[in-house]
């Protein structure tokens, strides 16, 4: 009795600084959150005025803020699904393919994840010139000299794709790494048999490696998801600022223009608490829908 009374306050003391820092920012900071969402408050002065629901209400009324939930649905879905389809493929090449330098192409494809997005948002961004920019610099030998550049950041049109892009070089390699650590533990001789069974390379793919790896395709496509919604908010915040015309705004460079440059910052807590339910939402989804008994090897 004495051993687990000793044991449980050994993991108390262990794990209380953890649970304590958690509490200080983390749970005390959304319920704050929550909390000033219902005053209008301008964030610079004393004065609040207690207005209940009525910022959710404007919130609701809002096209910016749908534009901003459409752009962010488009990110999500659009730079998940072309990412980790890249990543898995790019990692099944190098990983069962006899490929020379496959050391130097996991640097290649990794480089920009250790970039800032700073970084890669001027890359792009200079790619994306329209008038000295590696891309119209191009589409010009086909399209002739004389024809209109394309305004690829400041067309409403075109704007979101271009970030969709950026988004996608950055994080290819990261994914891709990890999936090729996870494939290099899979046992040679399952393939060895698939193919004496006479399946073919995409069939030990589908059947073999992707069951395989689940989990770690699992863990990581719940955390790129919601990354996702943070990176999007860096990359439209370097290279567009929600222009042209608010047309690439997401959540939360939307909450940052209404919390800090309009001082709306009552408004501006609104949206982030709808941006936190979103989230929760969605990682609850996604692990209900990725949800499979494991198979082990």
């Amino acid at each position: 009795m004495d051993k687990r009374k000793g044991r449980g306050r050994f993991i108390v003391l262990c794990t209380a600084p953890a649970i304590i820092l958690f509490v200080i920012f983390m749970i005390m900071p959304t319920i704050d959150v929550f909390r000033m969402s219902l005053y209008k408050w301008g964030g610079y002065t004393a004065e609040k005025t207690f207005v209940g629901l009525n910022n959710f209400k404007t919130l609701f009324q809002s096209e910016k803020f749908y534009r901003a939930f459409q752009n962010q649905i488009l990110l999500i879905v659009i730079v998940t699904v072309v990412t980790f389809a890249l990543a898995l493929i790019f990692a099944a090449v190098l990983t069962r393919e006899k490929i020379k330098g496959q050391n130097f192409f996991r640097i290649v494809f990794y480089i920009p994840n250790i970039l800032s997005v700073v970084i890669i948002s001027a890359i792009f961004s200079a790619i994306y010139d329209p008038n000295q920019g590696l891309l119209n610099s191009i589409l010009a030998l086909f399209r002739g000299e004389g024809s209109d550049p394309i305004l690829w950041l400041g067309s409403q049109k075109l704007v979101i794709w271009s970030i969709v892009i950026a988004m996608i070089w950055q994080a290819i390699g990261y994914y891709m790494v990890m999936y090729m650590a996870s494939m290099a533990n899979v046992p040679a001789s399952l393939y060895e048999s698939a193919s004496l069974e006479g399946a073919g390379k995409i069939k030990q793919f589908f059947s073999i490696t992707l069951p395989l790896i689940w989990t770690n395709i699992r863990t990581t496509l719940t955390f790129f998801v919601i990354s996702t919604i943070n990176m999007s908010f860096l990359f439209v915040k370097a290279m567009t600022n929600g222009g042209p015309d608010s047309a690439s705004h997401v959540f939360l460079s939307y909450m940052y223009q209404e919390a800090y440059t309009n001082s709306s910052y009552g408004y501006g807590m609104a949206i982030g608490a709808m941006v936190f339910l979103f989230s929760f939402a969605l990682s609850a989804i996604l692990n209900w829908v990725t949800k499979r008994e494991e198979i082990e090897f």
